[in-house]
């Protein structure tokens, strides 16, 4: 009933309600879309071809599933959102490596939109090369109906076309609507495969392929996943910081204590993408390769998805950029240095040098459990699928970023109930972090 009466009090709030339904419509253009084909290309062929080339059939899952399947499909959004993600993180990691674009940051909100276009840029270049590089592949695999440079022109302005607009309407979520809008629309891709996911089990059981204890294994599995998500993503490491008191001008400033708070998942999904990329082009071109040499096959069969040898190379792959890429965000010195300015210090541990040493301390330790949270989060569902034979496959990268949209969304409705004295979706009226001692 207070969850019910929660959901009410959403909608009589005239600016959420208005974010809301601006934000449902947006995802609704958005799956419209990947319903469009583009022309020229031989559709079912193109699926069926998917259904057989299991090796190369890895990477275009990967891909696919920011489209929320158009990619598979080949329809006018094909390449989703994926392309403004990559110039996005592209850029985020030359921001921190270049100092005129690290200078740049620090401009003010000038700065910024200067910023962001370079990053628009980037997703145009990378849309092209993209789509270019698809109309290669379509062309050489029989499935394009008129191959040549009229195809690849035509192919590649529409799926361009296509990852630009997608762009401009994360944008207009982020702008007008609720939750950021990249992670909106990926969270749609993801969740609109859903049904799809729970009509083949259904298939499957009446089948016999699978048993009923079975697809209910499958079930609780899913969401034990989903509450160890809930459960590590709102976990953090409070650090307390006690400002000394000063008298100004016959006023007294400082004096109060607070908290510095270090989330266990310190790098997010970051790592896991990476360590996803890197393994997975790697595997689609010994995959094409393959069927010409047959060494290539060996080591294609060797380094399967799923196989022991992938998944213990994920892992490790996984745990590494964990670790480098809490080193490009988080910088120990800088941080005591702020400190130390602002007159703060942590009760026990000297300003200065001694305190960048345990902000280093307390990083590296957090950073190795909230590793060892992603990489086996990464894993898991490779040893489900291998071990329960799913009928479908279901990343724990998928699972993250859905869990963590929905987490970051819910967030930011309960701050509009909150802040109209309403109740939030928590009898307490708010979410809280757990504290990881």
């Amino acid at each position: 009933m207070i969850l019910l009466k929660s959901f009410k009090n959403i909608f009589q709030i005239s600016e959420l309600r208005k974010k809301l339904f601006f934000t449902l419509g947006i995802l609704i253009i958005d799956r419209l879309g990947t319903y469009v084909p583009v022309a020229g290309v031989n559709i079912p062929l193109l699926a069926e071809y998917m259904k057989q080339a299991t090796n190369l059939g890895v990477l275009f899952n990967y891909l696919d599933t920011f489209s929320g399947s158009a990619l598979a499909n080949c329809t006018l959004f094909s390449l989703g959102i994926s392309p403004y993600i990559t110039s996005s993180i592209m850029m985020q990691l030359l921001g921190m490596s270049i100092p005129s674009l690290e200078q740049l940051l620090k401009e003010g909100e000038y700065g910024r939109k200067v910023f962001n276009q370079y990053t628009r840029y980037l997703t145009l270049v990378l849309s092209i090369f993209y789509s270019f590089s698809y109309s290669l592949f379509l062309e050489s695999s029989g499935l394009a109906l008129n191959p040549g440079w009229a195809f690849r022109i035509m192919f590649v302005i529409s799926l361009t076309a296509g990852a630009m607009f997608v762009m401009w309407l994360g944008e207009q979520i982020s702008l007008f609507g609720l939750g950021n809008g990249s992670s909106m629309i990926i969270f749609a891709g993801i969740v609109a495969k859903f049904p799809s996911y729970v009509a083949k089990t259904i298939k499957y059981v009446e089948l016999g392929t699978i048993s009923t204890v079975v697809a209910l294994l499958i079930l609780v599995m899913i969401i034990v996943i989903i509450g160890c998500i809930v459960f590590l993503e709102k976990g953090e490491r409070k650090i307390p910081v006690q400002y000394a008191r000063r008298v100004i001008n016959n006023k007294i400033y400082g004096g109060q204590s607070t908290f510095i708070p270090f989330k266990i998942n310190t790098a997010g999904v970051m790592p896991v993408i990476f360590a996803s990329a890197v393994m997975q082009v790697p595997l689609a071109i010994i995959g094409m390769l393959s069927t010409r040499f047959a060494v290539f096959k060996y080591i294609s069969e060797l380094f399967s998805t799923g196989g022991l040898a992938f998944n213990v190379i994920q892992f490790v792959m996984i745990i590494v950029f964990t670790f480098v890429y809490t080193a490009l965000i988080f910088n120990p010195d800088e941080l005591a240095e702020n400190m130390k300015k602002s007159g703060g210090f942590i009760p026990g541990v000297r300003p200065g040098k001694k305190t960048a040493q345990f902000f280093d301390y307390i990083l590296t330790r957090i950073g190795l459990v909230g590793a060892i949270y992603l990489a086996s989060l990464a894993i898991f569902p490779n040893v489900m699928y291998a071990i329960l034979r799913m009928p479908f496959y279901i990343g724990g990268t998928s699972l993250l970023i859905v869990v963590g949209v929905a987490l970051e969304t819910s967030a930011q409705i309960e701050s509009y109930l909150i802040e109209h004295k309403y109740e939030g979706f928590l009898s307490s009226g708010k979410i809280k972090g757990r504290i990881a001692r």
